[in-house]
């Protein structure tokens, strides 16, 4: 019988999923879902990235089941699994979602259309955010967002119909375990869970309530984790499509009264979707910006000064810097932090410790239970300062506590050997006297860690390097290309703010929103 094979990757669920709905509305369909060794191996994987993937691919099983179907998994690299399947059920249709993810992932998509052709077998592959594949000119792209978000949500047919699997697709298969995979044993503790049943909880939630903390409580590690929308891990895993997101949320807007404060953080949440494909574009359009200089310029600027002392100390919470280590603490512990607090955590990475994008990105990527590589390597770059074309943004970790944490109830909650310090040297306790040391019972240097650099002479020695490159003629004239091709258009004139160094773009962070 002729079918159509539905591969689910990272758009677990049945609503709006155009994928499914497209091989259904042509005939009998087979979903699969493959746990791929080669993608689990690379270094951006972790367990909790593992884990939640299974407990939304258990719920997507089970709406199958309900629907006379089940999610079939099987174990081996894509385009050796799509061989057995088509050898034991031959097939000409194959349906998936576009992805826009890492490098491993982009070259198996590869191998799998090179096989397709090969075969004989036509692969559909639907955009699943509003990021435009072949993308000639920029200048198109927010008309293809907007038609993509505003166009109606893919609706499955009243009955559908599956095949009767093969012999190799009988039930029973189980998923490996993730040490098997060669993943950490290690998991957030407090993660978000995964599946569709807790994305529309968390959405209806937003919607309904935290929403009207959106706007001046997402930069607050204190109130960003209410005030947020924190639905970034179900659209990166599929669990909701930004469609249904973006649409829900316009209906909600529409019935909100003026002076609602509600209307205005939905408005601003609004804006945050716009920029998660924006960021996204970058990395489909640029591939190789997950592994190198988006400006080509930069290229030697930090490679060659690797220090492992300091990248250590930063991984390990143990930088001395009350609020940074807080952070990883509580990253460690919940496989989340807001915006402002990551790209702290940047930019300390970046300059007062000097150290590379790339092996830091990858600490946080498996650190993030919402990563999304399109997202996630843009703003490594702009935070770093290797795009060329975005202001300098750096952030001081000692300022941030006293903005953010003033009270120092942050801090505390996630460094308890610093409750017993004194609220005027919380943020700097190394500059404790030795007789405030003796009534807390704190030794600098042993219960409180000694910064590993001293903070303002490393920064300022940081940004005159940077600034020095910025500033050589042939660098200021390799801008334009980059605005043409990843440039905002967002508002008027934004090229030409963009290519003169405007934070129009660059403060869009939008991970963890």
């Amino acid at each position: 019988m002729s079918y159509g094979l539905v591969w689910f990757k990272r758009d677990l669920r049945l609503a709006d999923h155009a994928a499914l709905a497209a091989a259904a509305r042509r005939g009998p369909v087979l979903c699969v879902l493959i746990v791929e060794p080669s993608l689990w191996g690379q270094p951006d994987a972790a367990r909790q990235h593992y884990e939640f993937m299974l407990e939304a691919a258990r719920e997507l099983h089970a709406g199958l089941r309900r629907l006379g179907g089940r999610l079939h998994l099987l174990v081996g690299e894509a385009v050796e699994v799509l061989d057995r399947l088509h050898a034991a059920a031959p097939f000409t249709e194959l349906y998936a979602h576009e992805e826009t993810g890492n490098g491993a992932s982009y070259a198996r998509d590869r191998a799998v259309a090179r096989w397709c052709r090969a075969r004989g077998v036509r692969w559909h592959e639907l955009p699943q955010f509003g990021v435009v594949r072949r993308l000639d000119d920029r200048d198109r792209w927010q008309a293809a967002w907007e038609a993509h978000v505003a166009a109606p949500q893919a609706v499955l047919p009243a009955a559908l119909v599956f095949v009767t699997p093969p012999a190799l697709l009988q039930p029973g298969a189980r998923a490996p375990e993730a040490a098997a995979l060669g993943l950490d044993v290690f998991e957030p503790p407090r993660r978000q869970r995964g599946g569709r049943r807790a994305a529309l909880d968390v959405l209806n939630d937003f919607l309904d309530q935290r929403s009207g903390q959106y706007r001046g409580g997402i930069s607050s590690p204190l109130k960003a984790p209410s005030a947020c929308s924190r639905l970034s891990p179900y659209l990166a895993w599929g669990c909701l499509s930004l469609r249904e997101v973006v649409q829900a949320t316009r209906v909600r807007v529409a019935v909100l009264a003026e002076g609602d404060r509600r209307r205005a953080g939905l408005s601003a949440f609004l804006s945050r979707l716009y920029w998660h494909c924006h960021f996204i574009q970058k990395l489909e359009s640029e591939p190789a910006l997950e592994f190198r200089n988006l400006h080509r310029g930069y290229d030697g600027l930090r490679e060659g000064e690797w220090n492992p002392a300091h990248f250590a100390a930063l991984v390990t919470g143990r930088t001395g810097w009350p609020l940074v280590d807080a952070c990883v603490a509580m990253l460690r512990e919940t496989g989340w932090l807001n915006f402002r607090m990551r790209a702290m955590l940047v930019s300390v990475a970046a300059y007062p410790l000097w150290l590379h994008w790339r092996e830091v990105g990858l600490w946080l990527a498996r650190a993030f239970i919402d990563y999304e590589p399109g997202i996630h390597w843009s703003q490594l770059q702009m935070q770093s300062g290797t795009t060329g074309i975005n202001t300098t943004r750096v952030y001081n970790p000692i300022k941030q506590a006293r903005d953010h944490d003033p009270q120092g109830v942050f801090v505390r909650r996630w460094l308890p050997a610093l409750r017993r310090v004194p609220d005027s040297w919380l943020f700097e306790p190394w500059r404790m006297p030795a007789s405030v040391q003796a009534r807390c019972g704190l030794r600098v240097g042993e219960e409180i860690v000694l910064p590993v650099v001293e903070l303002e002479a490393a920064t300022r020695a940081a940004k005159a390097r940077v600034h020095a490159l910025r500033a050589q003629p042939e660098i200021r004239a390799a801008k334009a290309a980059i605005v043409d091709r990843h440039g905002s258009r967002r508002r008027p004139q934004a090229r030409r703010r963009e290519a003169a160094g405007s934070t129009a773009a660059a403060a869009q962070l939008d991970l963890g929103f």
